[in-house]
């Protein structure tokens, strides 16, 4: 990343030429210092007004904050337009406000500008990072207009060498300075032949610490579990020699540096000196993804006995994958990969068709590769769907892939399979070369199964109950809440008897955490759930963790009536008894919104959630340590 200072003015324009963004060009270079001056004023009053974007406004407790709301963005389809000409369009109103505050366009044409005024209200911080929070942008500009007339210039993205940026990140990352109660425009030229995703946030250095700690860990846990996984079956294949396992480790691999590279790990750790292979990375490992998931699919099925036409059209879509992997060394970014990325989806359609045909045989590790595939196939149709701008950018489809990719872990029991054939295929070899001994050989061989079988099925059992409970509460966690929710609704509804949801906060939570500590803390959110459970376990309650201090519990066969008297007690019992902590007592209250779900919604508990959070809120905006009905 190139960092400098510069004078407000930018080379004069051809004579007589159109501006870009509209407007005629001076050709004479005395007028130049006029314009950007013009530009400058123009600025400042339309920074506040356009389209009705109010400036950011940073608290003095505030750590980080994303842009997105408060940003309003043009689109210069042919990517030539200057500052100057950007700020005349800032000033003549033609920045639009971001749909729903999401930067997430797709592949486009051209450049991007993006604008926002910033006043930072926190006097302890004002040096902030700006942090683009998505890997593959090739050139991103920031602009930064201070009021005594300072000008700043930062440049970045994947066609500088990574040791350039500000923190060595895998976002791109410009440090800003932000003076206190003062305001400060930024505008920012984003030009890239990847998909078109801005996501602007600023961090001060230790929420930035904190951000790149923990996304680290997650992105180590990830990969760590791909590592497992590529030499738990590397082992197999060499002790198998079974081709099935030799094209899921190529598969592995090649989608491992797919998501490598959309995490910006490769460019951060791999070729941090090459611009060209960060161009070209992306195309590339998803046509080998493609290449082993096609190939891996063949041979675990085999295509070419069960299904010899679909085998054909396999192999036609690998030999496409092939030759696109050697043009996209050669084509441009913006048309390899598209291409690539909408090729996945008729790829993925067609596994799923091969396999549910093979299915339709009678074949029974169909069935495991179908649902253990299944979820996998449908990250990656979220992850493309989100480069085509087709989906916004939230946890669920920025993270899909890995979500879905980790689920492949089901897999091993398709390694249970072919250990229990080979285990097979010896008995047999026993029976043809000893039949004196078959019964024995044979009893030892099936005992060992059993209990391999036995022990996997416990430990299938552990891992099930352990995924359904909270670890620090031992309630139940929200995943298993939405599950067991849906059931209890189904009851209700063919029962037509009334059933009512909980939801329940702690009141200042935080302060218990920063006052003794977040030991303390687990202590008092221990001792809540153990509250919980006893006064609502006469009433057959379903209580989970919702997470954090929220908790949530669903109240079948009560209305709203008998539902807010039962929240009443729950409050009491909490407000009676302090939390005990070693030789602390802490009082703890909570705030409670109750809501009785409508049975006839067609989305009763998306809806029913929302509604309970909402009377949540009331009871936390009257003050706290009550219970609120909407």
């Amino acid at each position: 990343m190139s960092t400098l200072a510069w004078k407000p003015r930018e080379p004069d324009p051809p004579s007589g030429a159109r501006d870009t963004l509209g407007g005629t060009g001076m050709g004479k270079r005395s007028m130049g210092w006029v314009w950007c001056w013009l530009a400058i004023v123009l600025l400042a009053s339309a920074t506040c007004l356009a389209q009705g974007v109010p400036p950011l406004q940073i608290d003095a407790g505030a750590t980080h904050t994303p842009l997105g709301t408060h940003t309003t963005y043009l689109h210069d389809a042919g990517g030539i337009a200057n500052l100057d000409q950007a700020r005349r369009a800032l000033a003549q109103g033609r920045f639009n406000p971001l749909p729903d505050g999401d930067a997430s366009f797709g592949f486009q044409t051209g450049a991007f500008w993006f604008h926002t005024r910033v006043v930072n209200h926190n006097p302890r911080e004002q040096r902030w990072l700006l942090v683009q929070q998505y890997a593959l942008s090739d050139r991103i500009d920031v602009y930064l207009s201070y009021p005594d007339g300072r000008e700043v210039h930062h440049a970045g993205g994947d066609t500088f060498p990574f040791e350039q940026r500000s923190v060595r990140y895998r976002h791109p990352n410009f440090w800003v300075d932000l003076p206190t109660d003062t305001p400060v425009d930024i505008l920012v030229r984003v030009q890239s032949q990847s998909s078109m995703q801005v996501p602007l946030a600023l961090y001060t250095p230790a929420a930035f610490a904190e951000l790149s700690r923990d996304g680290q860990l997650g992105i180590g846990l990830y990969y760590g579990i791909l590592l497992a996984l590529f030499f738990y079956n590397l082992v197999l294949w060499l002790v198998l020699r079974d081709g099935s396992y030799f094209w899921y480790l190529f598969h592995i691999s090649a989608f491992g540096l797919v998501l490598f590279t959309l995490n910006g790990l490769g460019f951060e750790y791999l070729w941090p000196h090459s611009t060209w292979l960060a161009d070209k990375a992306v195309p590339l490992s998803v046509c080998l993804a493609q290449i082993g998931m096609q190939q891996f699919a063949r041979t675990f099925l085999n295509l070419r006995e069960r299904w010899r036409t679909g085998d054909r059209i396999s192999r036609g879509i690998i030999a496409f994958f092939v030759l696109l992997g050697i043009a996209a060394t050669q084509l441009p970014y913006h048309i390899a990969t598209p291409i690539a990325s909408a090729a996945v989806f008729p790829s993925i359609i067609w596994i799923a068709a091969v396999t549910l045909v093979v299915v339709r045989t009678g074949y029974r590790p169909a069935k495991v590769f179908l649902l253990a595939w299944g979820m996998f196939l449908l990250g990656t149709a979220v992850f493309v769907a989100l480069a085509f701008g087709l989906l916004p950018k939230t946890f669920l489809t920025e993270y899909g892939v890995q979500i879905g990719s980790a689920l492949e872990m089901l897999l091993l029991s398709v390694a249970l399979g072919y250990r229990y054939a080979a285990l097979r295929n010896e008995n047999e070899r026993i029976v043809r070369d000893a039949k004196n001994q078959l019964e024995q050989k044979v009893e030892l061989r099936t005992s060992e199964l059993r209990q391999a079988m036995t022990q996997l099925e416990d430990a299938h059992q552990r891992l099930h109950e352990f995924s359904r409970h909270d670890g620090l509460t031992d309630l139940y966690n929200r995943t298993h809440f939405r599950e067991a929710f849906e059931l209890l609704l189904s009851r209700a509804r063919n029962s037509r008897q009334p059933i009512s949801l909980l939801m329940i906060d702690l009141d200042h939570f935080k302060r218990i955490n920063d006052t003794y500590g977040h030991l303390v803390g687990d202590d008092c959110l221990r001792w809540t759930s153990n509250t919980m459970a006893e006064v609502l376990q006469p009433y057959d309650a379903l209580v989970a963790r919702f997470g954090g201090e929220e908790f949530i519990a669903a109240l079948p066969g009560m209305g709203l009536g008998h539902a807010s008297a039962v929240a009443e007690e729950l409050r009491q019992a909490l407000r009676a008894n302090p939390c005990r902590s070693g030789d602390l007592q802490i009082p703890v209250s909570a705030s409670i919104g109750v809501h009785c779900v409508d049975l006839e919604a067609r989305n009763s508990l998306e809806s029913a959630l929302q509604v309970a959070d909402q009377a949540l809120y009331a009871a936390k905006a009257e003050g706290r340590d009550c219970v609120r009905t909407l």
